[in-house]
């Protein structure tokens, strides 16, 4: 089973993130059973866009799972729906801020992850890991991304589980903000990850059964 798993560069005056860090964690532990191709999308909506559709476009997936930054969470938290509105709460690492407008002009005004989102959750909650269901991936690139993705596969008729999946930070990210903002250990979210991958295969490999 051949997946692309795609994070972010760090943004916002950050030195890490949490995304980037677990990808490539993930990449050099691997997963029985999975190919994994990682991609690092940059901060900035344009390149982010060029980079994502031309990995898309290549083909040869079986599944995408993107990750993001959400770090006024403190679960791992598959999305549920993108929604067709760029509104940044701050400039991206390009200097753009866009303010109630479409991620694509015309396009439909939401689509829903294709991910097993319930078995999900419940993997990683059986892993002792904080889970639960997102119902709103934001407005900023996370989202944005997460749309672009969809429509892209919705156009080309691919049919592949799909999605995204917010972290919550990372220890080192939260030194100095208080006790009370919340973050996990590059281990956990890295195991958290490698347990979304493993029911990703696991589903696949049922499905190739029948």
């Amino acid at each position: 089973m051949r997946v692309l798993l795609t994070g972010f560069e760090p943004f916002a005056g950050e030195s890490v993130n949490p995304s980037m860090e677990v990808l490539r964690q993930v990449e050099r532990e691997g997963t029985p059973g999975v190919e994994l191709d990682c991609l690092v999308l940059p901060v900035a909506r344009a390149a982010a866009d060029g980079r994502l559709l031309e990995r898309l476009g290549a083909g040869g997936l079986d599944a995408l799972v993107m990750l993001g930054e959400a770090g006024a969470r403190a679960q791992v938290m598959p999305e549920r729906v993108a929604i067709n509105v760029d509104d940044y709460p701050m400039a991206d690492n390009a200097g753009q801020r866009p303010c109630d407008e479409p991620v694509v002009v015309g396009g439909p005004a939401a689509y829903f992850s294709t991910l097993p989102l319930r078995d999900m959750m419940n993997a990683l909650k059986a892993a002792d890991i904080p889970a639960g269901i997102s119902n709103s991936a934001g407005t900023f690139l996370c989202n944005r991304v997460f749309y672009r993705a969809m429509h892209h596969l919705h156009g080309t008729g691919d049919v592949f589980a799909a999605g995204f999946v917010h972290l919550p930070y990372l220890h080192q990210q939260v030194k100095g903000r208080g006790e009370a903002v919340a973050s996990m250990s590059l281990d956990t979210l890295t195991r958290a990850t490698r347990v979304l991958l493993e029911v990703l295969r696991d589903a696949h490999e049922r499905a190739h059964r029948t």
